[in-house]
């Protein structure tokens, strides 16, 4: 009793100290106590609504999506990749999507309002553009670019009974999520084979746990090497090698893993030989006079410059595979990205003829080494050059 009367006596003083305690409904935010209210962070005066819809004008004008993939395949660091370097505050920005692969981005790309870049596989261009499946798209869709190559990786455990692809026929095969670009392509590649396996389709980590348990034979991922998923593996797991047949050959490029690109599962000093299959880098076929058109050659003028810095580290090694006057054959490329291409490559090869100009010429007096002095000669060797097209 004592101790409860103590207590008591501490509360009341307490409350005659800081005055009447505030009810619940005085101590939500505007409760009019009577007293001026002291700024607060919340209080604070900020822009205006005008200036605010104005920075939001300029962030959505200055914007491009990139539809990529999901952390087990290569998209997903090459679309970072573009918005790390890229990125210029709210004076550019590439705001890279994850998305569940190549066949689905054809479809994002072809329907989604808001998605203006996407990255497959150049076979699934030509297997919608067959099937017809999303409409016509040899008109509605562009290529900007030819990335790199990906290659198919077939994993089974390591004391499985299958040596060959041909063992796995009747056997359940992860061909990984539905509507990827691996799922696609893989049931091409076994259609192609005239080997017929029971498909699964589930992420590469669910895949490695029913491998390891025996409930599947085997699983599929197609992605650039290395892939990040792969890497992870250990000697439990192999990989099974895909010969370069030649019902492949139209479409696919043979390929070698080795035990650089995965310590964890191909000996030291391995490889085992399999197949690749060409990135694209895509885009909308947007009119030229709209804003959306103008946002993808704004990507084209910071992107195709700058190529060189993608490909050094710490960018995915999948770079050094890109170059950028390689063709995709059957298809349009993006005009902005093929308009740059010209421009560039014409000027390329006038400052190549610059350069032989001044060399075959020989040693000549004053500073011909200075840049600004160089500048100053190519400018009037294209004068030159234009007057005499001009005659």
């Amino acid at each position: 009793m004592a101790v409860a009367a103590a207590a008591i006596v501490a509360a009341a003083a307490c409350v005659t100290a800081l005055g009447t305690a505030p009810s619940a409904a005085q101590s939500r935010p505007g409760y009019d106590t009577g007293r001026p209210e002291q700024p607060t962070h919340a209080t604070r005066r900020g822009p205006s609504e005008a200036a605010l819809g104005s920075i939001g004008d300029r962030v959505n004008a200055n914007t491009v999506t990139i539809v990529s993939g999901n952390i087990n395949g290569t998209y997903l660091t090459i679309a970072y990749d573009l918005s790390a370097v890229l990125d210029d505050g709210d004076s550019f920005r590439v705001l890279p999507v994850i998305g569940k692969g190549g066949g689905q981005n054809i479809r994002d790309v072809r329907f989604l309002r808001g998605v203006d870049l996407g990255i497959t596989q150049s076979n699934l261009l030509r297997y919608f553009q067959r099937t017809n499946e999303v409409g016509r798209i040899d008109d509605k869709l562009a290529y900007v670019a030819r990335l790199f190559n990906e290659e198919m990786h077939l994993v089974v455990r390591a004391d499985s009974g299958v040596h060959t692809i041909a063992d796995l026929a009747g056997q359940k095969v992860n061909f990984s999520d539905a509507g990827s670009g691996t799922q696609l392509t893989t049931r091409d590649v076994f259609t192609r084979l005239e080997i017929a396996p029971v498909e699964v389709n589930m992420g590469q980590a669910d895949a490695f746990e029913k491998l390891q348990s025996g409930e599947i034979a085997a699983t599929v991922l197609i992605a650039g090497k290395p892939a990040a998923a792969m890497r992870k593996l250990g000697a439990t797991f192999r990989m099974l090698p895909i010969a370069f047949a030649r019902p492949l050959q139209g479409d696919y490029l043979p390929a070698r893993l080795t035990s650089e690109d995965y310590p964890g599962v191909i000996p030291p000093g391995e490889a085992v030989d399999t197949i690749a299959v060409g990135t694209v880098l895509f885009a909308y076929n947007w009119p030229r006079n709209t804003d959306r058109y103008r946002r993808i050659a704004a990507f084209v003028d910071r992107f195709f410059p700058r190529l060189a810095e993608f490909q050094k580290p710490p960018r995915h090694p999948k770079w050094r595979e890109t170059n950028l006057n390689a063709t995709v054959p059957g298809w349009i490329r993006f005009p902005a990205a093929q308009e740059w291409l010209e421009r560039n490559v014409a000027a390329d090869t006038t400052r190549e003829q610059f350069e032989r100009f001044l060399a075959a010429r020989g040693p000549v007096a004053g500073d011909i080494d200075s840049p600004a002095e160089r500048e100053r000669l190519f400018q009037n060797f294209l004068q030159w050059n234009q007057s005499r097209e001009r005659r």
